[in-house]
């Protein structure tokens, strides 16, 4: 294993760490990265990991820490516009007005570059809109804490985004454990999860993610969104990655499940047979802009180009299946 010196480990080490945010502007402030470790004369790249995990973890604790105040579960865009800056070519969304019901399921669908997920950003204010208003339980997110704004909201990604270091368990029920519930109670809780998703508790607690695969660590992904038991989930091409099979699994699994959870559910693809197949309603995004919306029985019939494109390409896909 390959290792630095002291003084090359304060160099390597010398990016900004983040804190917290700043309540004023929202954004993140930096943090004076840890020291390194004053007795040894030459530190290994697993040391230097550590400490990286470390700050990380200490962020994670005060973005969690203390009373949990959820949002709502309603979501509504208002005239919502979004550039990465005034000199920008084009908006990234623009014109947004869209409301999404409680418990709802709606698949934000479009090609690559569409701003589908620009607009699931916006709802947990990771983005900022610069136009509009973005309300979540009828207040904008902008008059929220962003931290305890997304508290209250679980948040699905490709691939999972487990702590690889952590074990199942630890990974499901961190940020109840943060939110200072008991040891008992996240420990029920994360055996809940566990078999909520099809994963039995005494086989796979304790694995790490390397441990599991690509639909294993998905459904851990799934489950530790849901811990904390958000009124709001938002999910970003969540089987995107995964195998035509297990990602045909997962899909009637968690159709099943939209039922039996009254969760409101923003959902981004590029797949419309998968926005078919779970979605209460689709809103089909083209150049930053809303083109359709429809219920899944009713989207193929549209008189749109851009819904007659997709329609074409289920078409193709189907034919190449045969």
């Amino acid at each position: 294993m390959k290792a630095y010196t002291k003084a090359q480990t304060e160099r390597r080490m010398k990016i900004p760490f983040i804190t917290t945010h700043d309540r004023t502007t929202g954004w993140p402030r930096a943090l004076t990265p840890p020291q390194p470790v004053e007795n040894n004369d030459r530190i290994s790249r697993s040391s230097v990991y550590i400490m990286m995990v470390a700050s990380v973890l200490r962020l994670f604790i005060e973005m969690t820490g203390g009373i949990v105040e959820h949002p709502g579960n309603s979501i509504e865009f208002s005239d919502v516009g979004y550039r990465l800056n005034q000199r920008s070519a084009r908006p990234l969304v623009s014109n947004v007005n869209l409301t999404i019901a409680r418990g709802e399921t709606l698949v934000l669908l479009g090609r690559s570059g569409s701003g589908k997920t620009t607009l699931l950003r916006l709802v947990n204010r990771m983005l900022p809109p610069t136009s509009g208003k973005v309300l979540v339980g009828g207040r904008a997110t902008t008059e929220w804490d962003p931290i305890r704004l997304r508290r209250g909201i679980g948040y699905v990604i490709q691939d999972a985004g487990l702590f690889p270091h952590f074990s199942v368990a630890e990974n499901v029920g961190l940020v109840p454990k943060l939110q200072k519930w008991e040891p008992a109670r996240v420990a029920s809780r994360v055996s809940e999860m566990l078999s909520l998703v099809g994963l039995d508790p005494t086989q796979f607690a304790n694995r790490i993610p390397r441990e599991l695969s690509g639909g294993q660590r998905q459904r851990v992904g799934v489950a530790r969104a849901l811990a904390a038991d958000p009124p709001i989930l938002l999910m970003d091409e969540p089987f995107g990655a995964l195998d035509p099979v297990t990602r045909a699994v997962l899909q009637r699994e968690f159709k099943a499940l939209t039922g039996r959870l009254g969760k409101t559910i923003v959902f981004v693809t590029h797949d419309l047979r998968e926005a078919l197949f779970l979605a209460s309603r689709i809103v089909l995004l083209q150049a930053g802009r809303i083109v359709a919306i429809s219920t899944p029985d009713e989207f193929l019939h549209l008189d749109n180009p851009e819904v007659k494109a997709f329609a074409n390409s289920l078409d193709m896909t189907a034919g190449a299946q045969a």
